[in-house]
């Protein structure tokens, strides 16, 4: 506890530093009405769209798109793409370029550069190979083909991932340095500048779909919730993304602020590392008892979360209310699997042990996500009626990728988008699947391998839907994880911006309608 306390402190010490950037960097730049100030979360460690997800935020600040764009429902539609079309042998997919569309250095997006963007992100991106195999790609003027190695009924809803943006690789080999001056995309922004502590942004000239509402957008990077709540107050900046629920209710009753909410395909779960103690399932579910979910969505996340049961929310149809829960809240017999594998408080210290040895887990948590801490602390608190230590350590969230990877932690907690290509199943395959990337835990069954298999290939939605409500329930009936909370997204912004929308798929942000009353 004094741990996390004083990483927290430090955390807010180092938000204020950030704060006075903001406030010096609001007196130095252009204070006409052109300029968009956009407080963020982590803006990127560089601007490659193809390391780690830093194509999430050269997609959500505007700097690029990819062929199709989902709309509120995750239903793919047109964007770089005007239409699409599967053969009958289900192996090809055509797409026809919008011949509208021009890069920002004002070159034109024909399907040759569709190709060439794209066979870059799988030449550098060991992740692209986890949505799809291809076995061709071909351009034709405007038409641009896909064959893959089996048929992929969403292939059009996983190239709306943001590892897809298409770029001009043109501009890199003619000396680009993409991590630091970002792609040249198509979106309604390009960068002028870039640190991991802040980013600028100027007006496309060359944008295909009217003109962007701002000349100039100013993103300071704020992971500290509270500093980013204060930032948005003081006019630092003109709208923030993701208020934490400490702050929430300082914008509910402020006429000049309005909250832009939206039910999440998010969910916060603790990955549990079978390499260590918690191979054993009675262990993990005790855990998994231990933790009082409902009291954290409706008292420490003030009702800004849906309380955890099952690896994807209720915000998309797979099954959530059917799911069994076989671990729900219960202290008692939380307790009760402890002493079933030998675990007793034979000292009185108020920790169970075994073998003379206390149970102490190593429970990593990252800070720019604000309820992850919030998560970190309540667990500890519960966790110490059923004789469990666990051990906070906060890391920077650029490692966590790689923690994750070698399954070297015993529980470690993550925010991940579940469908953010409109489809479960790569989710549930990329942190569990056999061999994933990703699965470090240790985790492996062949029959949920089966169903992941039938949930991405299956002709019938029935079916594919089926596969992956019971490919969840072996997880609950196995105690694969934790499942605490799905949160309700939200962007705060000042009552003199409009067009400021949030979307389920969290990618769409600084767009072209944001523009000052």
């Amino acid at each position: 506890m004094k741990g996390l306390r004083k990483a927290l402190l430090i955390g807010m010490m180092l938000g204020v530093t950030v704060l006075g950037t903001v406030g010096c960097m609001n007196q130095s730049s252009d204070s006409s009405n052109d300029v968009l100030k956009v407080g963020a979360i982590s803006f990127a460690g560089t601007l490659e769209p193809t390391e780690n997800y830093f194509s999430w935020a050269v997609v959500r600040y505007g700097v690029g798109e990819t062929l199709i764009k989902f709309d509120d429902h995750m239903n793919a539609k047109p964007w770089l793409a005007s239409s699409w079309k599967q053969s009958d042998d289900k192996l090809t997919w055509t797409f026809t370029i919008n011949d509208k569309v021009k890069f920002s250095n004002g070159n034109a997006l024909t399907a040759e550069a569709v190709k060439a963007s794209l066979e870059r992100t799988f030449a550098k991106s060991k992740r692209a190979k986890t949505f799809f195999n291809y076995t061709e790609m071909t351009a034709n003027g405007q038409e641009f083909t896909i064959k893959t190695d089996k048929p992929y009924y969403n292939l059009p809803n996983l190239l709306g991932d943001p590892l897809f943006l298409i770029m001009d690789v043109t501009a890199e080999a003619n000396g680009r340095d993409i991590a630091k001056e970002g792609p040249i995309g198509t979106g309604p922004y390009v960068v002028t500048s870039f640190t991991k502590e802040r980013a600028e942004l100027a007006r496309n000239d060359n944008y295909w779909d009217g003109k962007p509402g701002f000349g100039k957008v100013e993103i300071p990077s704020i992971n500290d919730a509270n500093t980013r709540a204060m930032a948005l107050q003081a006019g630092d900046v003109d709208m923030a993304v993701s208020i934490g629920p400490g702050e929430y209710g300082i914008f509910q009753n402020d006429k000049k602020f309005t909250i832009y909410e939206e039910s999440s395909l998010r969910d916060v779960f603790v990955r549990m590392s079978q390499k260590g103690k918690l191979k054993n399932a009675n262990l993990r579910a005790a855990l998994i008892a231990g933790a009082n979910r409902e009291s954290y969505a409706k008292n420490l996340m003030k009702d800004t979360f849906i309380a955890g049961k099952a690896p994807l929310p209720p915000s998309i149809d797979y099954g959530f209310n059917q799911l069994r829960d076989p671990n729900k809240y219960n202290v008692e017999r939380a307790k009760e699997l402890l002493k079933r594998e030998g675990y007793i408080d034979t000292n009185g210290d108020g920790i169970v042990d075994k073998d003379g040895e206390n149970l102490v887990l190593d429970f990593y948590a990252y800070t720019s996500r604000p309820e992850l801490p919030l998560y970190a602390e309540a667990l500890q608190a519960d966790y110490k009626k059923i004789g469990v230590d666990l051990q906070i350590k906060i890391i920077d969230y650029a490692v966590i990728d790689t923690l994750a990877q070698s399954g070297d932690y015993d529980m470690l907690i993550s925010s991940v988008v579940t469908a953010n290509t409109g489809q479960p199943v790569w989710f549930l395959k990329q942190y569990w699947g056999t061999g994933a990337e990703a699965n470090g835990s240790g985790f492996s069954n062949p029959r949920f391998d089966e169903l992941l298999d039938l949930g991405e290939s299956a002709n019938d939605p029935l079916v594919r839907r089926n596969a992956l409500i019971n490919a969840q329930q072996l997880m609950l009936d196995d105690s694969i994880a934790l499942f605490l909370g799905y949160p309700k997204i939200n962007i705060v912004g000042n009552n003199n911006i409009d067009g400021i929308k949030i979307s389920p798929s969290e990618y769409y942000i600084i767009t072209k309608d944001l523009k000052r009353k």
